[in-house]
């Protein structure tokens, strides 16, 4: 729900930064998947067999971020949204924020959206935001109708309202999944869009690997059960604070899930059924990577990859067992960080020449072999922290556009402005080196202490606790504050718990060394702020205070 974190890996390619803004603008394919995290190969994940994702990254740079829809796409950040939950629609409950695609739609683009962009229902005004962000109304596939039906078949024959839902195709209705309409619907309107020189910003969002794994059933055959594992670390980390857990609600109302009789809340799925989710998921990763790969090849056969920029992103990561936790509910780096990788013709490649393939289509069905790898020092990867915020401002300026201004410390009247930052410099200067200083930023909200039915998607009235977390290239920091859902007002006094992870030693995060420091001092020097010192300004020095705190113990150790 909320915008997180994100590591930039930054892969340096032998070609020369153009100035962009200035020059004729390029069009944009803006591709949305959901809930992935970055389990794909370009991403250092040995299981994931996902060679058309991997191969957009070969020829683009590469992140790992997070976001909100609605952050991402109005480079705003929760508290100035303050959309905490799916019942609002931000112009009326917070401000008239111009959207990315809105921003696009101005300046003479033709905007177009596919599938899963805004988030569907109150929250995008039950029309996708059209027509401030959109040339036309949005396209949903149809068959979407049927995902929360019961649409798998069980062990009785009957069908039921699965978590896991591997399918014939064929014997859904239509013949079809919504996915595969959505990339029919996408190629469709890159077929027969006008001929004219109006540039266009096609988004494209993807339903799958969100829940349930409603997919093809052959796309399992990737991942043997016999050769699946289970989270390095699936057991409930011993000083987790009972705010931080995230009781994955939604998967436990799922039929197959509730006839194991799960206790609630830190009951652990059985080990078999683990492995099983775990496989349906990166099956859905590789479906999803095939429509992808669909999409960019008759981007290619149309010969627009030499004037379109392309970003694939998604809205949240999802934790496969890690901490006991399932789903995406939580601070935590596995449901947090999210794939980003821009392709920009003429900067992230070299000159592609006629006869050659941009982007030729990879199946993974029959070829199961083509993987990506990264392989210093063929190839140099840097590692920054990144936040999605800073996709509306850089894609702007990578396609030719104004980035737009960054905003003021109160911007709630403000309609065009971004509280994220233009990456482009990135791509201009290779020799960049990581940014030790870089943090961001993520948030959640809990209704109580302690694990609730509705603790994953608790909504307004019931926030009682937000939990703010920075994340640095060191460490994850988090705080767990008292907050008003009437004033939308947070106590920074109000600490109900605290997580800290040095992540060079705990990269999984499983060790809470919060308690192993005396805050008192810390506290104090923070009274002294003024009260409209900003949440993350506040979070930002005292990870400062703490981490030089940290290093002074190891030092003595």
């Amino acid at each position: 729900m909320f915008p997180r974190f994100g590591l930039w890996l930054l892969l340096l390619h032998t070609v020369a930064f153009t100035h962009v803004a200035g020059r004729e603008r390029r069009n944009v394919l803006f591709i949305m998947a959901d809930d992935l995290r970055t389990s794909l190969g370009c991403y250092g994940d040995a299981v994931a067999n996902t060679p058309n994702i991997d191969q957009l990254a070969s020829k683009g740079q590469q992140a790992v971020c997070a976001p909100s829809r609605t952050s991402m796409l109005t480079s705003r950040r929760p508290d100035t949204t303050r959309l905490y939950d799916f019942n609002s629609y931000w112009r009326t409950h917070s401000g008239n924020y111009t959207t990315l695609p809105q921003y696009f739609k101005s300046r003479g683009y033709r905007t177009m959206s596919v599938g899963k962009v805004f988030h569907p229902g109150i929250a995008s005004n039950h029309s996708d935001d059209y027509p401030y962000s959109w040339s036309t109304p949005a396209y949903h596939p149809a068959s979407f109708t049927y995902e929360k039906e019961k649409m798998c078949k069980g062990e009785d024959g009957k069908l039921h309202a699965n978590l896991l839902c591997a399918v014939s195709v064929a014997e859904q209705p239509g013949g079809t999944l919504p996915d595969m309409e959505s990339t029919d619907e996408a190629v469709r309107l890159l077929k027969s869009r006008p001929d004219d020189d109006v540039p266009f910003f096609l988004a494209v969002g993807f339903h799958k690997p969100h829940i349930p794994f409603r997919i093809p059933q052959e796309y399992l055959s990737l991942y043997p059960i016999g050769e699946m594992r289970l989270a390095p670390d699936p057991d409930v980390p011993t000083r987790l604070p009972p705010v931080a857990y995230n009781p994955w609600a939604d998967v436990r109302r799922r039929d197959d899930v509730q006839k194991l009789n799960i206790s609630f809340p830190y009951g652990p799925i059985p080990k078999d059924f683990q492995l099983r989710i775990r496989q349906h998921y990166y099956a859905a990763v590789s479906y999803v990577d095939a429509q992808v790969g669909r999409l960019l090849a008759a981007l290619d056969g149309l010969r627009l990859a030499d004037s379109t920029v392309v970003v694939f992103c998604s809205d949240h990561g999802w934790s496969l067992g890690e901490h006991g936790e399932w789903a995406k509910y939580s601070n935590f780096d596995v449901s947090t960080r999210v794939p980003l990788i821009f392709y920009v013709p003429w900067v992230t490649t070299l000159r592609n020449w006629p006869q050659n393939s941009t982007f030729p289509f990879i199946d993974v069905l029959t070829q199961p072999e083509r993987r990506f790898k990264i392989s210093p020092p063929d190839d140099k990867v840097i590692r920054n922290v990144v936040e999605l915020v800073n996709v509306f401002p850089t894609l702007s300026y990578l396609a030719g556009l104004k980035a737009p201004k960054p905003c003021p410390d109160i911007s709630f009247q403000e309609e065009l402005c971004t509280e994220g930052e233009n990456m482009a410099y990135t791509f201009r200067h290779q020799e960049q080196r990581q940014n030790e200083e870089a943090i961001s930023f993520s948030q959640y909200p809990r209704p109580a202490d302690t694990p609730q039915v509705n603790s994953d998607l608790p909504d307004l009235k019931d926030i009682k606790i937000m939990g703010y977390s920075v994340r640095s290239w060191d460490y994850r920091y988090t705080l767990w504050l008292g907050f008003d859902p009437t004033t939308f007002q947070v106590n920074v006094s109000d600490v109900h718990a605290g997580e800290l992870y040095m992540l060079a030693d705990d990269p999984g995060q499983d060790r809470n060394i919060y308690s192993d420091f005396d805050h008192s001092v810390m506290m104090g020097k923070m009274a002294s702020l003024p009260g409209t010192a900003s949440v993350q300004m506040r979070m930002r020095l005292q990870l400062l205070y703490l981490s030089a705190g940290g290093k002074t113990s190891r030092g003595k150790a």
